[in-house]
């Protein structure tokens, strides 16, 4: 009779296909609880009911196969679901045994990612790193008084979302340039988000409506800036649109005393200024580079992306 009373409470479990596996496992226990079976024995069985049934979906079965490929990114604007291009750039032959490092191009109010395409285009030939490069609504990144009434950080925060489905991408080596309003959005990123282990805010400083916070995490900075610069003036005021900007040494200094860093180093480079302030939290470093006779176009400049890039691979 025990045996018969055993086979009907199993019989009770009543396994179907995409089964709730914790639920089963109650179950079971309950069934040992009452007929003094030997719980290890249960836990056994419990696993070999396995799930080959259910819809079971790894990592690895999502990864998908890294390109140079123009992708879109699905995001609610102004109630308008718009399809938003990103460019992925990466060299011709994939080496499958290798992670590549992940710079993000910010462009400037105006500008296309294709400016970056070209700009870049040694370095991902090469396979330094993969190019990611974002297309901003109406031609900019909303900061508060563009054209675009984006939501820029969640743009880029989705973007990140789904690199994380690409082979071959190191996630933990995420870097940003931007340039003008790109590089606003790129001071941006490096305030409200984590994602970057270094930014690269070229021909614009932190502006009033930025302020740094209590959950800025510490990130390396190298802020470049013409002092000609006949746009955003690199001594603070009134700029493009509605912002007014800091000056450009007190943005980097404030980055610098945000993160505890060393009173800088300071060298000329020719008739151009390099501030370096070092040993900041967590081993980060923050740069600015004042180039005497830039204007709003520093980023031309042959020498500034190799810089750049020397800098973010220390990080």
């Amino acid at each position: 009779m025990l045996t018969t009373s055993l086979e009907h409470d199993i019989k009770m479990i009543n396994i179907k296909p995409n089964f709730n596996l914790n639920v089963i496992i109650l179950k079971i226990f309950m069934i040992a609880n009452k007929y003094f079976f030997n719980i290890s024995k249960i836990i056994l069985i419990s696993l070999l009911f396995s799930c080959e049934d259910n819809d079971y979906t790894s990592d690895f079965n999502s990864n998908k196969e890294l390109k140079t490929e123009t992708i879109f990114i699905q995001q609610n604007v102004s109630g308008v679901l718009e399809q938003r291009p990103v460019v992925i750039q990466t060299e011709l032959n994939i080496n499958t045994n290798k992670l590549y490092p992940v710079v993000f191009g910010l462009h400037g109010n105006g500008g296309t990612n294709a400016g970056f395409l070209n700009r870049l285009k040694r370095f991902t030939d090469d396979g330094e790193f993969v190019g990611i490069y974002p297309q901003g609504i109406q031609r900019s990144w909303n900061l508060g008084s563009e054209a675009s009434r984006a939501d820029d950080v969640e743009f880029i925060n989705l973007i990140i979302e789904e690199l994380k489905k690409y082979q071959n991408l190191d996630m933990n080596k995420v870097y940003v340039i931007g340039n003008s309003n790109g590089s606003g959005m790129a001071n941006k990123l490096g305030i409200e988000t984590n994602h970057f282990k270094a930014i690269a805010p070229i021909v614009s400083q932190l502006m009033e409506s930025m302020p740094l916070n209590s959950t800025t995490q510490p990130i390396s900075v190298f802020q470049v800036n013409g002092a000609l610069d006949p746009i955003i003036p690199i001594n603070g005021g009134p700029g493009p649109g509605t912002h007014i900007f800091l000056d450009a040494l007190e943005s980097a200094k404030l980055w610098a005393n945000k993160f505890n860093c060393f009173e800088p180093q300071i060298r000329m480079i020719g008739e151009d200024t390099l501030y370096e302030f070092k040993y900041c939290d967590n081993g980060k470093e923050i740069r600015y580079l004042r180039i005497e006779n830039g204007e709003h176009n520093v980023l031309n400049y042959p020498f500034l992306v190799n810089e750049i890039w020397s800098f973010f691979q220390r990080f």
